[in-house]
């Protein structure tokens, strides 16, 4: 199911990038596996008190003009209001309520959708109570906030989250699984999967070729195809039939970065390219060979990671690399990985989509991942393999005490979830994570599909 998606506005200079800013790095201090690769950006995903939603921050989309409200400003409260599910309304309290502020509260105020007036800039009680005259406003939640020291956010975050469906508990759900029938709560877990389509996001940067393989696989011009970057404005989908499997190809808009993003219409569909991750089962990320796999790729990739989606690369226009050698594909292949790492285990296809060449492999591929993601190991065989593997190489002692693991469950979550029962769960560091999760690839093919590992007290 698509996540929940909130959009922060507001006029400009009264700190909404800051507290973009802060609201990602509370989660990098919770989450955080790839370092870096979202703070700079214009959305991202927030995690807090277990719950994981997308953020979106609309201050790099107005111009410093003075009379831009009406023609700009508006539109991307309108389309915030839109497409967003909550909204934080960011206020100044050293330059008080200004007129752009009262037309946006206008607007804000006919929405259905939760509002927060976020007043920031409140560092101290003196700061604060000049922004008083902002309950005026006529919101009924409102935070005093100082975006730069982080003084508030956590009582703002407190309320958001509040509103958002509640987390599935991991230690509810291993506890449903060994107190019920084990098998027959598998069988019920499947069942539920193949009740709906697999639905497959094309996803990458504009210009990448995404609407061309749309229209290559599909075999007409289902989606308008142009030179110009940034033509797919909205997300599309397409039901289709291959290899007698059903499945749902969606293709978004290009993600760019904040710096590239100018028109209402970029925003919009940045807006819908993150939903549609949300939706999807399986991210094809098409890579344009001749730029290789640049930044912004990482900043993608990494995204669809941490929302628990397969993976699949797609290097774009191979057909068009000059003077191919043989070990081409895997020295590309290999400086993908790289900057992939630590999540290595991915498949990439070498594809021209204007030629047609290998994406019905590609699509195999796709499909490959889909199976890799739902793939239920039994309790019995999971403790039987990975017990011989603990045995083998054990956890680094505690300060003189053996750190022993003794029962390992799957948690039946949509990404592969694995909880591993131990007398000193808190004592297991990182390095042996990775190497639990290094032999749960080898022995289960989860190629292309992120593993969630979590130690629990046995």
């Amino acid at each position: 199911m698509p996540g929940i998606t909130v959009a922060i506005v507001g006029r400009p200079n009264v700190g909404k990038s800051t507290l973009f800013n802060r609201l990602l790095e509370e989660r990098k201090a919770i989450v955080d596996d790839f370092s870096g690769v979202t703070r700079d950006r214009q959305y991202g995903t927030a995690d807090w008190n277990g719950r994981v939603f997308n953020v979106i921050d609309t201050g790099g989309f107005v111009s410093r003009s003075e009379d831009v409200f009406e023609r700009e400003i508006k539109k991307q409260v309108l389309i915030a209001l839109d497409e967003a599910d909550m909204l934080l309304f960011v206020v100044d309290t050293l330059t008080g309520i200004t007129g752009q502020d009262e037309d946006m509260a206008v607007v804000l105020r006919r929405s259905k959708k939760p509002v927060f007036l976020v007043v920031n800039k409140a560092d101290n009680s003196e700061r604060a109570l000049m922004g008083t005259e902002f309950y005026g406003m006529g919101f009924e939640k409102v935070h005093f906030i100082s975006a730069i020291s982080g003084s508030g956010t956590g009582e703002l975050l407190d309320d958001m989250t509040a509103l958002m469906p509640a987390p599935e508990k991991q230690e509810d759900l291993v506890a449903a699984l060994r107190e019920a029938d084990l098998e027959g709560a598998e069988q019920a877990a499947v069942a539920e999967e193949k009740a709906a389509l697999p639905r497959f996001a094309i996803i990458g940067q504009p210009n990448a070729g995404k609407s061309t393989l749309l229209n290559a696989l599909v075999g007409q011009e289902r989606t308008i195809v142009s030179e110009i970057a940034g033509t797919t404005r909205d997300t599309i989908h397409t039901h289709y039939k291959l290899f007698n499997r059903e499945f749902v190809l969606i293709d978004t808009a290009g993600i760019r970065k904040k710096k590239n993003v100018h028109e209402d219409l970029e925003f919009y569909s940045v807006i819908r390219a993150i939903r549609a991750m949300d939706e999807a089962d399986v991210c094809m990320l098409l890579i344009d060979a001749a730029k290789g796999m640049t930044a912004q790729d990482v900043n993608i990739f990494a995204l669809a990671a941490k929302k628990g989606k397969g993976i699949v690369i797609l290097v774009n226009k191979w057909d068009t690399v000059p003077e191919k050698k043989t070990n081409t594909p895997r020295d590309y292949e290999k400086a993908i990985k790289e900057k992939t790492a630590p999540f290595t285990d991915v498949p990439v296809i070498f594809i021209s989509a204007t030629e047609k060449q290998r994406i019905f492999q590609a699509m195999e591929k796709a499909i490959e991942v889909f199976e890799n993601r739902r793939r239920r190991i039994p309790t019995s065989k999971l403790n039987e393999i990975m017990q011989k593997e603990v045995d083998a190489y054990p956890p680094p002692l505690m300060r003189g005490h053996a750190v022993k693991i003794k029962y390992m469950t799957q948690v039946p979550t949509a990404v592969p979830a694995f909880a591993f029962y131990s007398n000193h769960p808190d004592a297991i560091r990182e390095g042996y994570r990775n190497y639990l999760e290094n032999k749960l690839r080898s022995h289960f093919r989860f190629s292309g599909v992120p593993v969630r590992i979590f130690f629990r007290k046995k």
